[in-house]
């Protein structure tokens, strides 16, 4: 039991590694997206600025050629021209405002994401020393259970012991106890002769799953105390009333 106990513990081992090293990943993917998001904003205001500066130079021709008009069409027509660069300068001059705002948040994702892939590798880093600690620990007390368990096979039959690792390959552990009359290896319940036996010292096989059971005294449960029945102020005991049916 110990030697399966320590062995799943030992296959846990390294999924806690794995754990620390997805969040280290997940908090530098972070960081990548609000750095890509920063240089996306930068892009587009230097994009923004070109344009808003040829709508200005737009403006400014079309200005110096108003006092050149000769018809009101030609003015109405270079005014037209004048405001439409205008207009176009304030809708280029909000999409920066609000590319500023976004940058705000991107920076202070970026700060936020660079220190968790901090405090993420710090983290790796003490699990990996603590796992590498928790093996070592573990590979000891295995051998230190091989030992014991080499110098108590010595002790057994072979007969046994062959039937006992046959059952233990193929089921995990090749014995099992006897709890509430039950196998606590397949929970199937053992028959009167069977149990009796066990209460007694043997060691025999489950009908169900072929483990070798054993009982152990330690484990039993405490008898419950007998009921006591009630008494009249004369002394004679209360019989409990039978149920509708009994």
């Amino acid at each position: 039991m110990e030697r399966a106990r320590l062995h799943q513990v030992q296959r846990t081992l390294p999924g806690e590694i794995a754990n620390a090293e997805a969040a280290l990943a997940a908090s530098q993917v972070r960081v990548a997206e609000a750095s890509d998001g920063l240089a996306r904003e930068e892009s587009l205001r230097t994009r923004l600025d070109r344009e808003v500066q040829g709508h200005r130079q737009k403006a400014a021709r079309y200005r110096a050629q108003q006092d050149a008009v000769t018809t009101p069409a030609q003015a109405e027509a270079i005014e037209h021209e004048v405001r439409f660069a205008e207009t176009e300068i304030q809708r280029l001059e909000d999409e920066e405002f609000a590319s500023l705002e976004r940058t705000e948040i991107y920076e202070a994702a970026l700060g936020a994401a660079r220190a968790q892939v901090e405090e993420s590798a710090i983290t790796l880093e003490k699990t990996r020393q603590r796992i590498a600690l928790c093996q070592t620990e573990l590979t000891q007390q295995q051998a230190d259970l091989e030992v014991q368990r080499a110098t108590l096979r010595q002790g057994i039959e072979p007969e046994w012991l062959t039937r006992f690792d046959r059952l233990a390959a193929s089921r995990g552990t090749g014995i099992a106890r006897v709890d509430n009359q039950q196998c606590t290896g397949c929970r199937m319940g053992v028959r009167p002769q069977v149990w009796n036996q066990l209460r007694e010292g043997e060691l025999l096989p489950c009908d169900s799953c072929g483990r070798l059971l054993y009982w152990d005294p330690a484990m039993a449960p405490a008898p419950k105390a007998p009921q006591t029945e009630s008494a009249t102020s004369d002394g004679r005991a209360v019989r409990k009333p039978r149920q509708a049916g009994t």
